[in-house]
């Protein structure tokens, strides 16, 4: 369809459309960077500030628990009052937050900025996809959702390896100031440029709602990511288990009730939504765990050195981030279920692969064959998956939607996480008949890494299974 036939939403002038994305993907890049780049550095700020690492760790948690539990929020706010204020917000809040952090004279003044950065990474993440959405006519929103995904691969991929430069050349400081010439740029290029679409009508915003969905999910993070310290039978963490599932259903009681609710629940009505949402989930289950546990099998099993981990890691990331586009341009020709499923039938025979390669002798050349056909199978999946969500929803609810897409691939990281590790020290426990899987001999660790990998495959094979069903299947595919 040529460029001029597709109509501009109000506030909306297509011809600015790049520099609209170059300003979304420079603040997508830093706030996904600054989701990694502080990793590298933990050590060094246990030392710098005669601290544990217990303590250390709340400077990437903190971060990423204040994201994710605010983004459905700012999401709403975007669809209320305007995307653009909200996101230009949050691109000067992070900006800010970085110079805070970099200037911190204690690891408590520290994590209280990153909660700063943070604020606003939750603000930019929540309406990034859906002001991009909005930016581009429907026959380029694919190529230009893919776009983004390849800045969010960049940006994990990028993260540990500009941190170990920065650590080595000079102060960890420059983790943080490193951002703010990007910010100031960014920021004035969205001012400049990014669509200032204006909701009509005066909306309330449902307070109740927001504060009882941020302790259902923070509950639900909390819960993940330190079971896995303490243990997911710990009696403090089968009581963040309980409060999250009663939250949870408090708050889908109370969205039913009120005239207003912050998140719309006739939208999972949608079969494109809901059925993408699952998919997506899985996909970011699933690969979040592989990126855990195969650098475990790369050093005790294959003996690698950690620049040779990170070469072959990099594949996945890399693949990714060179497919997204091509893939988003692709869906937006054929549409986007046969590309989704595509890329999702790929990734079922990656991980299938990976469950018997792994178990046997492996090396490193066909983990990274592994991990290219799995990066390619993201990497078709990813922008088609992304532009079906958004495309499947009114355009005064993209803002909460956006919100809800960074949701469901953080809580899906972190679960992912949390439950395929579990799974991979419980097996390598069996086998190696030790407490520490980490202790374990090279073959018990890989005996239980292919039996990880056997549920990897599983799991993305019943999505595969659903994708198919929604792609054969007759149904409504829009509210």
């Amino acid at each position: 369809m040529p460029e001029t036939t597709a109509i501009a939403p109000e506030g909306v002038d297509y011809g600015r459309k790049w520099f609209v994305l170059v300003a979304i993907a420079m603040a997508i890049f830093l706030g996904t960077i600054d989701g990694s780049i502080v990793n590298v550095a933990l050590p060094t700020l246990v030392e710098e500030f005669d601290t544990t690492f217990n303590v250390a760790q709340w400077v990437v948690l903190a971060y990423l628990l204040t994201q994710a539990t605010l983004t459905l929020s700012f999401g709403r706010l975007g669809d209320m009052i305007g995307k653009k204020p909200i996101f230009t917000t949050g691109f000067m809040v992070f900006t800010i937050g970085s110079v805070l952090a970099g200037f911190s004279p204690t690891v408590g003044i520290l994590i209280g900025a990153r909660v700063v950065q943070a604020l606003g990474a939750a603000m930019i993440f929540a309406l990034g996809f859906a002001i991009t959405t909005e930016a581009f006519p429907p026959s380029e929103r694919g190529k230009a959702l893919g776009i983004n995904g390849t800045t969010v691969s960049l940006g994990i991929m990028a993260g540990p390896i500009i941190g170990g430069m920065i650590l080595e050349a000079t102060d960890w400081r420059w983790i943080f100031f490193v951002n703010l010439p990007i910010g100031i740029v960014g920021t004035i290029t969205a001012i400049k440029f990014v669509p200032n679409t204006r909701p009509r009508g005066k909306q309330r915003f449902d307070f109740i709602g927001a504060a009882v969905f941020f302790v259902a999910l923070l509950s639900l993070l909390l819960a993940l990511t330190m079971g896995q310290n303490l243990g997911f039978s710990d009696p403090m963490i089968l009581a963040a288990f309980a409060v999250s599932a009663v939250s949870f259903v408090t708050f889908v009681v109370i969205e039913h009730r009120v005239s207003e609710p912050m998140l719309n629940l006739n939208l999972f009505k949608s079969r494109d939504l809901t059925v993408n949402l699952i998919t997506g989930f899985v996909g970011f289950f699933a690969l979040s765990g592989l990126l855990l546990l195969v650098p475990f099998y790369l050093t005790d099993v294959l003996g690698l050195s950690p620049s040779e981990i990170g070469f072959v890691l990099g594949a996945v990331p890399i693949t990714m981030g060179i497919v997204a586009p091509m893939s988003g341009s692709l869906s937006d020709r054929v549409g986007s279920r046969p590309v989704t499923v595509a890329g999702l039938a790929l990734m079922t025979v990656a991980y299938t692969i990976a469950a018997f390669w792994f178990e046997g002798s492996s090396t490193a050349a066909l983990v990274v064959i592994v991990g290219l056909i799995i990066g390619l199978g993201m990497g078709i999946f990813q922008s088609p998956n992304n532009s079906a969500i958004l495309g499947s929803v009114p355009p005064e609810q993209l803002g909460v939607t956006s919100g809800m897409l960074t949701i469901n691939r953080t809580t899906a990281s972190v679960t992912g996480i949390a439950v395929l590790g579990a799974i991979w020290a419980a097996r390598t426990g069996v086998y190696g008949g030790v407490g520490d899987a980490a202790d374990a001999p090279a073959a018990a660790q890989a005996a239980g890494l292919a039996d990880t990998m056997t549920v990897a495959a599983v799991l993305v094979g019943l999505a595969l299974a659903l994708g198919l069903w929604a792609w054969r299947s007759p149904g409504r595919s829009q509210v």
